[in-house]
């Protein structure tokens, strides 16, 4: 019989045979007492009922603290593997229904340290293989460099040649963009960057991403704007940071027409440093919406031909490493808006 499984737990069936045998032995003294027939039989049936509660309640007493004891045991190795003792093992020698399931548990985290085993393997191999393969780009890559500028330096007589060069020079600044990226995004989720975070004026950061992007915005006939407090700071690393909003203002740019403008704004809220960067280009259709933070993703609505679908993407892994929140706003044809929240630290 399923139910009779209980009585495999030592401690259940122990129980079972205390409060069996204290029913057994006030059954016998309870007959003993009324085929004497004593003047006080009442009470001596009284105090009998009352011994037969009182082993009773005792009896469950000591199976609960024991179990008490067990499951506090547990949790306690439990808390510790959830603090980063991968190591730690619930004691499951005994038999019972309790130690089976400290048995599936022990089972569950061994199945879970393999699988974070394997993904930390994953990782490494990744972040290595990136890295080889961008060091061995780097070669090649100067050299193409160098015989682009060479051909730059000659082709004034030929406006096939100089159109060509400026082409080729496009597509090697590209890939030299993706492998940087990919190095950055993969060095990111392998755990292996670690943030120099420290107190930053957000004004001096936006001045350095406002000199970085003036020049292109002006040639283009672009109208870029920043705005905020001169004195809100930010608890951050501060080049990682820049990483992640130039990303959002150049997918702005790469996005918006002669004429449009993109505006910046930074500004301290009740509980949370917020950053927009909003523009009114051509904005993100409704079927793009849910895949824009996707590596590699491109849009069919989209006639850009210059982006790798990895900037967006690298910026929220970078805002996500600094605990904060990036929301995006668009309507297709209307614009679009970052929203970028950074929780402010509550101080006790």
């Amino acid at each position: 019989m399923p139910n009779m499984k209980i009585f495999v737990d030592k401690k259940i069936k122990q129980l079972f045979c205390r409060v069996l045998a204290i029913i057994l032995l006030s059954f016998i003294l309870s007959v003993l007492i009324f085929t004497i027939k004593t003047e006080n039989t009442l009470v001596y049936i009284i105090l009998l009922w009352l011994f037969f509660a009182g082993g009773i309640i005792l009896s469950l007493y000591i199976y609960f603290r024991d179990n008490y004891k067990i499951m506090e045991k547990a949790i306690s190795q439990i808390q510790s593997y959830r603090r980063g003792n991968d190591k730690i093992r619930i004691e499951c020698d005994e038999d019972g229904e309790i130690y089976r399931m400290f048995h599936e548990i022990n089972s569950l985290v061994s199945v879970l340290n393999a699988h974070a085993e394997n993904e930390s393997r994953a990782k490494e191999f990744m972040k290595n293989t990136i890295a080889d393969i961008s060091h061995q780009l780097k070669t090649p890559m100067a050299a193409l460099n160098i015989y682009n500028g060479i051909l730059q330096e000659n082709a004034e007589c030929s406006d096939v040649i100089s159109q060509f060069t400026a082409l080729s020079e496009q597509e090697l600044d590209r890939i030299d963009t993706l492998v940087q990226n990919l190095l950055k995004i993969t060095k990111l989720d392998a755990g292996t960057v670690v943030l120099g975070k420290s107190t930053k004026n957000i004004s001096d950061i936006m001045s350095q991403l406002e000199n970085s992007f003036a020049f292109r915005a002006k040639n283009e006939g672009k109208t870029l704007c920043f705005s905020g407090s001169d004195k809100l700071e930010l608890e951050c690393d501060s080049s990682w940071l820049i990483e992640a909003l130039g990303n959002i203002i150049k997918n702005a740019l790469d996005h918006t027409k002669a004429g449009d403008k993109i505006s910046v704004e930074w500004v301290k809220l009740p509980s949370v440093v917020q950053i927009s960067i909003k523009d009114d280009g051509t904005g993100i259709h409704d079927e793009d919406m849910p895949h824009i933070f996707k590596r590699f993703y491109r849009s069919r609505f989209s006639k850009d031909t210059q982006g790798i679908g990895l900037g967006l993407p690298l910026a929220k892994t970078i805002v996500e490493a600094h605990n904060g929140t990036i929301e995006v706003d668009s309507q297709y044809g209307m614009g679009t808006k970052f929203v970028i929240n950074f929780l402010i630290p509550t101080k006790l």
